[in-house]
Protein backbone atom coordinates (compact mmCIF):
# COMPACT_ATOMS: atom_id res chain seq x y z
CA UNK A 1 0.00 0.00 0.00
CA UNK A 2 2.94 2.31 0.92
CA UNK A 3 4.42 1.84 -2.34
CA UNK A 4 1.13 2.67 -4.59
CA UNK A 5 1.12 5.93 -2.66
CA UNK A 6 4.72 7.16 -3.23
CA UNK A 7 4.32 5.80 -6.49
CA UNK A 8 1.14 7.89 -7.17
CA UNK A 9 2.99 10.67 -5.42
CA UNK A 10 5.96 10.65 -7.89
CA UNK A 11 3.45 10.49 -10.56
CA UNK A 12 1.67 13.69 -9.43
CA UNK A 13 4.94 15.44 -9.43
CA UNK A 14 5.59 15.64 -5.62
CA UNK A 15 5.66 18.97 -3.50
CA UNK A 16 3.90 22.60 -5.65
CA UNK A 17 7.21 24.51 -5.28
CA UNK A 18 6.70 28.10 -5.55
CA UNK A 19 10.04 29.02 -6.67
CA UNK A 20 9.87 29.80 -10.35
CA UNK A 21 11.34 27.53 -13.37
CA UNK A 22 14.71 28.51 -14.35
CA UNK A 23 16.84 27.59 -17.15
CA UNK A 24 17.02 23.99 -17.59
CA UNK A 25 14.09 23.35 -15.62
CA UNK A 26 11.46 25.46 -17.90
CA UNK A 27 10.03 22.93 -20.34
CA UNK A 28 8.47 24.77 -23.62
CA UNK A 29 9.03 24.69 -26.89
CA UNK A 30 9.43 28.78 -26.93
CA UNK A 31 9.30 31.42 -24.71
CA UNK A 32 8.13 35.36 -25.11
CA UNK A 33 11.93 36.89 -24.07
CA UNK A 34 12.42 39.95 -22.07
CA UNK A 35 16.23 41.49 -21.90
CA UNK A 36 17.77 42.75 -18.85
CA UNK A 37 16.47 45.63 -18.63
CA UNK A 38 12.96 45.09 -19.28
CA UNK A 39 13.26 45.22 -23.06
CA UNK A 40 11.13 43.25 -25.07
CA UNK A 41 12.76 40.20 -27.04
CA UNK A 42 9.79 38.93 -28.14
CA UNK A 43 8.79 35.13 -28.78
CA UNK A 44 12.18 33.10 -29.35
CA UNK A 45 12.59 29.30 -29.55
CA UNK A 46 13.68 28.27 -26.12
CA UNK A 47 16.71 26.73 -27.08
CA UNK A 48 17.62 30.68 -28.03
CA UNK A 49 16.76 31.65 -25.16
CA UNK A 50 18.46 29.74 -23.59
CA UNK A 51 21.89 30.44 -25.38
CA UNK A 52 21.12 34.44 -24.91
CA UNK A 53 21.00 33.45 -21.11
CA UNK A 54 24.69 32.13 -21.56
CA UNK A 55 25.95 35.02 -23.57
CA UNK A 56 24.90 37.26 -21.42
CA UNK A 57 26.11 35.00 -18.12
CA UNK A 58 22.58 35.61 -17.03
CA UNK A 59 19.36 33.12 -16.27
CA UNK A 60 16.25 32.70 -17.85
CA UNK A 61 13.54 32.44 -15.34
CA UNK A 62 9.75 32.07 -16.14
CA UNK A 63 8.26 35.21 -14.83
CA UNK A 64 4.71 34.38 -15.94
CA UNK A 65 3.91 30.49 -16.54
CA UNK A 66 0.24 30.74 -17.53
CA UNK A 67 1.11 32.89 -20.10
CA UNK A 68 0.72 31.25 -23.55
CA UNK A 69 3.64 31.24 -24.72
CA UNK A 70 5.44 31.54 -21.17
CA UNK A 71 6.75 34.85 -20.17
CA UNK A 72 10.80 34.48 -19.29
CA UNK A 73 13.19 37.04 -18.45
CA UNK A 74 16.75 37.26 -18.40
CA UNK A 75 18.10 38.29 -15.09
CA UNK A 76 20.64 37.34 -12.24
CA UNK A 77 17.92 35.23 -10.02
CA UNK A 78 20.17 34.63 -7.05
CA UNK A 79 20.69 38.63 -6.75
CA UNK A 80 16.72 38.69 -7.56
CA UNK A 81 15.88 36.22 -4.93
CA UNK A 82 18.49 38.14 -2.65
CA UNK A 83 16.86 41.82 -2.70
CA UNK A 84 13.51 40.27 -2.88
CA UNK A 85 13.99 38.72 0.47
CA UNK A 86 15.46 42.24 1.75
CA UNK A 87 12.96 44.14 1.19
CA UNK A 88 10.33 41.65 2.57
CA UNK A 89 12.57 41.71 5.44
CA UNK A 90 12.39 45.71 5.27
CA UNK A 91 8.51 45.54 4.85
CA UNK A 92 8.30 43.82 7.81
CA UNK A 93 10.07 45.47 9.86
CA UNK A 94 8.03 48.78 8.99
CA UNK A 95 4.99 46.91 9.18
CA UNK A 96 2.67 48.45 12.11
CA UNK A 97 0.49 45.90 13.93
CA UNK A 98 -2.38 47.04 16.16
CA UNK A 99 -1.53 46.74 19.95
CA UNK A 100 -3.77 47.38 22.78
CA UNK A 101 -2.60 47.52 26.37
CA UNK A 102 -4.73 47.90 29.24
CA UNK A 103 -4.58 49.94 32.06
CA UNK A 104 -6.58 48.56 35.73
CA UNK A 105 -7.95 51.14 37.99
CA UNK A 106 -9.99 51.18 41.07
CA UNK A 107 -12.84 53.78 41.47
CA UNK A 108 -10.93 55.38 44.92
CA UNK A 109 -7.82 55.58 43.47
CA UNK A 110 -5.34 58.07 44.89
CA UNK A 111 -3.72 60.98 43.47
CA UNK A 112 -0.30 59.34 43.18
CA UNK A 113 -1.27 56.52 41.37
CA UNK A 114 -3.63 58.09 39.06
CA UNK A 115 -1.00 60.23 38.04
CA UNK A 116 1.28 57.54 37.70
CA UNK A 117 -1.45 55.23 35.50
CA UNK A 118 -2.16 58.30 33.16
CA UNK A 119 1.85 58.44 32.68
CA UNK A 120 1.26 54.80 31.09
CA UNK A 121 -1.90 55.82 28.81
CA UNK A 122 -0.06 58.86 28.13
CA UNK A 123 3.05 56.74 26.96
CA UNK A 124 0.93 54.02 25.15
CA UNK A 125 -1.27 56.42 23.10
CA UNK A 126 2.02 58.43 22.22
CA UNK A 127 3.42 54.97 21.05
CA UNK A 128 0.18 54.80 18.71
CA UNK A 129 -1.48 52.31 20.69
CA UNK A 130 -5.11 51.52 21.97
CA UNK A 131 -5.88 51.85 25.53
CA UNK A 132 -8.07 49.41 27.16
CA UNK A 133 -9.02 51.08 30.38
CA UNK A 134 -10.62 48.92 33.01
CA UNK A 135 -12.29 50.22 36.48
CA UNK A 136 -12.54 46.98 38.92
CA UNK A 137 -15.33 47.75 41.69
CA UNK A 138 -15.13 45.26 44.60
CA UNK A 139 -18.18 44.99 47.62
CA UNK A 140 -19.97 47.78 48.13
CA UNK A 141 -18.17 49.94 45.08
CA UNK A 142 -20.72 47.84 42.71
CA UNK A 143 -23.24 50.16 43.65
CA UNK A 144 -21.52 53.35 43.16
CA UNK A 145 -21.20 52.58 39.25
CA UNK A 146 -21.11 56.54 38.70
CA UNK A 147 -17.27 56.97 40.47
CA UNK A 148 -16.09 54.77 37.13
CA UNK A 149 -18.03 56.49 34.94
CA UNK A 150 -16.54 59.69 36.15
CA UNK A 151 -12.84 58.31 36.73
CA UNK A 152 -12.98 57.10 32.78
CA UNK A 153 -14.61 60.66 31.62
CA UNK A 154 -11.83 62.60 33.96
CA UNK A 155 -9.12 60.22 32.40
CA UNK A 156 -10.48 60.70 28.76
CA UNK A 157 -10.27 64.44 29.19
CA UNK A 158 -7.03 64.34 30.41
CA UNK A 159 -5.39 62.67 27.29
CA UNK A 160 -7.76 64.26 25.04
CA UNK A 161 -4.59 65.62 23.19
CA UNK A 162 -3.22 62.20 22.37
CA UNK A 163 -6.38 59.93 22.00
CA UNK A 164 -10.17 59.90 21.73
CA UNK A 165 -12.69 57.88 23.26
CA UNK A 166 -13.00 54.71 20.74
CA UNK A 167 -15.62 52.90 22.81
CA UNK A 168 -17.74 54.25 25.35
CA UNK A 169 -17.92 53.36 29.05
CA UNK A 170 -19.92 50.20 29.38
CA UNK A 171 -20.48 47.56 32.70
CA UNK A 172 -18.87 44.43 32.00
CA UNK A 173 -20.09 42.46 35.40
CA UNK A 174 -17.65 43.56 38.26
CA UNK A 175 -15.80 45.59 35.44
CA UNK A 176 -16.29 49.05 33.54
CA UNK A 177 -14.22 49.18 30.77
CA UNK A 178 -13.76 52.06 28.33
CA UNK A 179 -11.18 51.68 25.13
CA UNK A 180 -8.99 54.51 24.00
CA UNK A 181 -8.14 55.06 20.41
CA UNK A 182 -4.49 57.42 19.94
CA UNK A 183 -4.65 60.36 17.33
CA UNK A 184 -1.34 59.53 15.94
CA UNK A 185 -0.71 56.19 13.62
CA UNK A 186 1.21 53.17 14.71
CA UNK A 187 3.55 54.55 11.71
CA UNK A 188 3.88 57.95 12.35
CA UNK A 189 4.77 56.89 16.20
CA UNK A 190 7.32 54.59 14.82
CA UNK A 191 8.81 57.10 12.28
CA UNK A 192 8.99 59.49 15.13
CA UNK A 193 10.23 57.02 17.45
CA UNK A 194 13.39 56.75 14.45
CA UNK A 195 13.96 60.63 14.31
CA UNK A 196 14.29 60.91 17.97
CA UNK A 197 16.51 57.86 17.92
CA UNK A 198 19.11 59.08 15.18
CA UNK A 199 18.97 62.64 16.74
CA UNK A 200 19.96 61.91 20.19
CA UNK A 201 22.64 59.62 18.26
CA UNK A 202 23.64 62.74 16.01
CA UNK A 203 23.85 65.16 19.54
CA UNK A 204 26.37 62.17 21.16
CA UNK A 205 29.00 63.09 18.56
CA UNK A 206 29.47 66.29 20.02
CA UNK A 207 28.57 65.42 23.94
CA UNK A 208 31.27 64.31 26.49
CA UNK A 209 31.63 60.51 27.56
CA UNK A 210 29.89 60.84 30.86
CA UNK A 211 26.80 62.50 28.90
CA UNK A 212 27.01 59.82 26.39
CA UNK A 213 26.52 56.96 28.72
CA UNK A 214 23.35 58.98 30.18
CA UNK A 215 21.81 59.31 26.85
CA UNK A 216 22.41 55.34 26.24
CA UNK A 217 20.87 54.86 29.74
CA UNK A 218 17.75 57.09 28.89
CA UNK A 219 17.55 55.05 25.66
CA UNK A 220 17.78 51.89 27.30
CA UNK A 221 14.96 52.48 29.88
CA UNK A 222 12.80 53.94 27.32
CA UNK A 223 13.08 51.31 25.18
CA UNK A 224 12.59 48.69 27.65
CA UNK A 225 9.57 46.92 27.93
CA UNK A 226 6.52 48.39 29.97
CA UNK A 227 5.73 46.19 33.33
CA UNK A 228 2.11 44.57 33.61
CA UNK A 229 -0.07 47.43 35.37
CA UNK A 230 -0.47 46.15 38.92
CA UNK A 231 -3.79 47.13 40.28
CA UNK A 232 -4.28 50.01 42.00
Amino acid sequence: MAVRQAAAWCYRGGSISAEPRINDRIRVPEVRLVGPSGEQVGIVPLAKALELAQEYDLDLVEVAATARPPVCKLMDYGKFKYESAMKAREARKNQAHTVIKEMKLRPKIDPHDYDTKKGHVVRFLKQGDKVKITIMFRGREQSRPELGFRLLQRLASDVEELGFIESNPKQDGRNMIMVLGPHKKKTEAMAEAREAQAARKAGRQGSTPDAEAADEAAEAQSEAPAETPSEA
